[in-house]
């Protein structure tokens, strides 16, 4: 009798312990219209369903599951998509009920019934709603005729601001510890409280932006993956990396190693932050920061720390192949030599039999039988003589090119004009010589026209040449001052280089 006793005793603590380790959320939600509901939840910049209740009955929607919830701010989120509320989930919410009318007013009437805590993130969350409706009735309630009106509008949207400042300032510090004290600690901005005076007397901003800057991640637990799991982590990063740190591309990458640092390799964190930043800057449209892109490749991806971020392996050595590609094509880096052909040439290398050859070995064979005359007839970039060096990339036939290589022609001689030392190093990505010929006739092109004759350089590759045109700006050395740009940019970019060099003498 003791040891069937005994393990009945076993069975229940078992049983116990498994249900206790799952969740159930309970919604009694008046006047639901729905016969299906979500459950959703944030993670960095997307939202993802964990789960569906398809027993809607009489407004109660339930999820169930067998293991715990993650830490994080969940929706309940209607048949047709839209968001109901957000709750938090933490260890002390995994059996939640909470009530509410489906209605204009949802927010006003939800209530947890069993957590005091849930309720004070709604009392917040309706706060924040009802500033936001009051702003806008005294917005719509007047009219704004003078510039003392609009003083008055942004010094009442100033107040409306410190009243939320307020409320959250005062939330975090009643529940600093807890998981929704860490969200609310993504909000609370960090500012200086006494603001010290600069020596001509005014309010010292430098001091204040330090302040800011330095506190900015403050109690922050990046080791935390529930940190990511709510709609106000990743607009803080964003924040910091675009309006906060310098826009520079080494000062990027020190601050991505820094917070990198804080995180634990292997979490969700970690993993997140690294495709976010790897993502981000090799798709950046700022001029230069792929050289942001090249160090995530370098420091993470080929040491092996970027392991496991991706399902499929392969994405990783992607990554490495791009940024290896584009290493040497990075602002300050010494462009590639091309050894080109001018268009002029056309003629003798057809003659060689170039334009005949109908594969690799064909074309090799021509190569080596004429490689003495077609060395002569090389004109190399790196021989070409001035200050600032314009190399294009474009085809005839394409429709960009056609309307960026006219306003490329009219800058150039606005800038002869000028007297700037500048030339043209003109690549032309096809080999239909007579085509090329009457297009820099018929546009009386004055620059160094050439082409890959002897199909020797593959610049397809070299210069990342995916789509034409391609203009990259080269020094008197040779060394890339700025890539991929239009042509209306190309003076206005090499007076700015010009001043740049004249400020360092």
């Amino acid at each position: 009798m003791k040891k069937i006793l005994f393990a009945l005793v076993l069975f229940l603590s078992s049983f116990f312990a498994v249900a206790q380790s799952g969740y159930e959320i309970t919604i009694n939600l008046k006047n639901c219209p729905d016969t299906l509901a979500y459950l959703t939840y944030y993670q960095f910049d997307k939202t993802l369903i964990k789960d569906t209740c398809t027993t809607i009955k009489d407004g109660k929607i339930v999820f169930t599951g067998k293991n715990k919830l993650d830490k994080g701010i969940y929706s309940l989120v209607s048949q047709k998509k839209a968001i109901y509320f957000d709750f938090f989930i933490d260890d002390t919410t995994q059996k939640l009920e909470m009530s509410s009318v489906a209605s204009p007013n949802i927010g006003k009437e939800l209530k947890a019934l069993n957590s005091p805590l849930e309720n004070e993130f709604f009392n917040y969350i309706q706060f924040v709603n009802q500033q936001n409706v009051n702003f806008q009735a005294y917005k719509s309630g007047k009219q704004f005729l003078t510039k003392k009106d609009t003083l008055a509008l942004k010094e009442k949207e100033k107040e409306f601001e410190r009243n939320i400042n307020l409320y959250e300032s005062n939330f975090l510090s009643t529940h600093k510890g807890t998981y929704i004290g860490d969200v609310m600690n993504l909000k609370v901005e960090k500012l200086l409280k006494e603001i010290p005076k600069a020596s001509n007397g005014r309010p010292d901003s430098i001091k204040v932006f330090k302040y800011y800057k330095s506190h900015y991640w403050d109690d922050v637990n990046f080791a935390d993956d529930g940190i990511v799991r709510n709609p106000f982590f990743n607009t803080k990063v964003k924040k910091y990396f675009e309006s906060i740190i310098i826009s520079h591309p080494d000062s990027v990458a020190v601050e991505i190693d820094k917070i990198m640092s804080k995180t634990k390799p292997g979490t969700l964190t970690h993993k997140l932050l690294l495709a976010h930043f790897t993502y981000t800057y090799e798709t950046s449209k700022m001029m230069g920061f792929d050289k942001v892109f090249v160090h995530m490749s370098d420091t993470y991806f080929k040491t092996g720390k970027a392991n496991g971020i991706y399902e499929d392996p392969e994405i990783v050595q992607k990554i490495i192949r791009r940024a290896d590609k584009l290493k040497p094509l990075l602002v300050g880096a010494a462009a590639q030599d091309l050894l080109m052909i001018k268009a002029e040439d056309f003629s003798k290398m057809k003659a060689m039999g170039f334009e005949n050859a109908k594969n690799s070995e064909e074309m090799t064979t021509v190569y080596y039988k004429n490689v003495t005359a077609v060395t002569k007839l090389y004109m190399k970039l790196s021989d070409v003589k001035a200050d600032y060096t314009v190399l294009v990339f474009w085809d005839v036939d394409c429709g960009h090119c056609q309307k960026e290589i006219p306003k490329l022609l009219e800058s150039y001689n606005e800038m002869l004009k000028e007297k700037m030392n500048v030339k043209v190093y003109s690549v032309y990505m096809q080999h239909e010589g007579e085509k090329y010929l009457k297009y820099i006739a018929d546009n009386k092109l004055p620059w160094i026209n050439v082409y890959d004759g002897a199909h020797y350089n593959n610049a397809i590759e070299k210069y990342d040449v995916y789509s034409t045109p391609v203009i990259y700006i080269l020094d008197k050395n040779k060394i890339i001052k700025a890539k991929r740009i239009d042509a209306e940019q190309v003076k206005p970019m090499i007076k700015l280089l010009e001043q740049e060099s004249k400020n360092l003498k």
